[in-house]
């Protein structure tokens, strides 16, 4: 799939799914149905039109597209999105984004979308127009709730990734690099592979994970390291399970499929490293 900056973008006839798509979840899935270009904005509108409000973002760029070409979709059509462009007039984006720059024949966006300047521009207004067909998709329900990305967020921070992974349709997930860490798990016959997560995307409440981390099955903890005093932050430590290599400076993508617990302080490191084991047995379980 291809991803191409708006103004790079060469005319032809197109099936158009637009909206943010953060964490591409099943409501958006279902507005993409169909689609062979997904048109996105990069950064977050929120963050230039109301950056005190901007949420904590489900996916990066990088992952969307990811998530998106595994949809069938030829390619992604992102707008860097500025102040220039949150000024323009609904009618403006419609005419010279839709129709002049993407040709499109067909647009599918959601129920409550919205756009242009003051966010004056509905499905409605989409409908009205003749150049093309509008594809107005309902909201999606799972289990009694309304599918959102700001509803996933509160799952995943709650450390409920099972129930997140449901309404995306797929295994949450965070990207970053391998950092040195302190090297105490290797002392402990547990290695772990360290990446400190970016405060602008989610990340699961403090806990152990049952993770697959680059295909391979890993017991994952989010959190401090209470028991010991490191003085260091939040940190993701992934121990690969019938691993043993060097993954320093090597990007890892850590699919978070169910919580084991919570992260707590242990009263002697034997103690500690019986509960990890415990912990690596669960999660063989789970992957399995």
């Amino acid at each position: 799939m291809k991803v191409t900056p708006l103004e790079k973008v060469a005319r032809r006839p197109r099936r158009v799914a637009v909206g943010e798509f953060d964490g591409v979840h099943l409501g958006h899935r279902e507005v993409i149905r169909g689609s062979d270009t997904v048109l996105t904005f990069e950064p977050h509108t929120l963050a230039v039109i109301r950056p005190e409000a901007t949420p904590k973002l489900l996916t990066r760029l990088d992952v969307k597209a990811d998530l998106v070409a595994a949809l069938s979709v030829e390619e992604m059509v992102v707008i860097p999105f500025d102040g220039t462009f949150a000024n323009r007039s609904a009618e403006d984006f419609v005419q010279h984004v839709l129709i002049d720059a993407l040709n499109a024949r067909e647009v599918s966006v959601g129920e409550n979308f919205r756009f242009g300047h003051g966010a004056r521009g509905d499905a409605a207004m989409l409908g009205a127009r003749p150049e093309f067909a509008t594809r107005v998709v309902a909201l999606v329900e799972v289990e009694g709730e309304i599918v959102s990305s700001s509803h996933i967020r509160g799952l995943v921070a709650a450390g409920d990734v099972a129930a997140a992974g449901r309404f995306l349709g797929a295994p949450f997930q965070i990207r970053g690099e391998v950092v040195p860490g302190d090297r105490r798990g290797r002392e402990l016959g547990y290695p772990t592979a360290n990446i400190v997560p970016d405060d602008a995307y989610a990340t699961p409440g403090h806990g152990v994970y049952a993770c697959v981390v680059n295909q391979r099955p890993a017991a994952v903890n989010v959190g401090v390291r209470p028991t010991f005093d490191t003085g260091r932050g939040l940190l993701i430590e992934a121990f690969l399970l019938d691993f043993d290599g060097d993954l320093y400076g090597r990007e890892l993508a850590l699919e978070f499929l169910a919580r084991l617990r919570g992260e707590r302080r242990f009263d002697s490191v034997e103690a500690l490293v019986e509960q990890m084991a415990s912990d690596v047995e669960k999660t063989r379980e789970v992957v399995r």
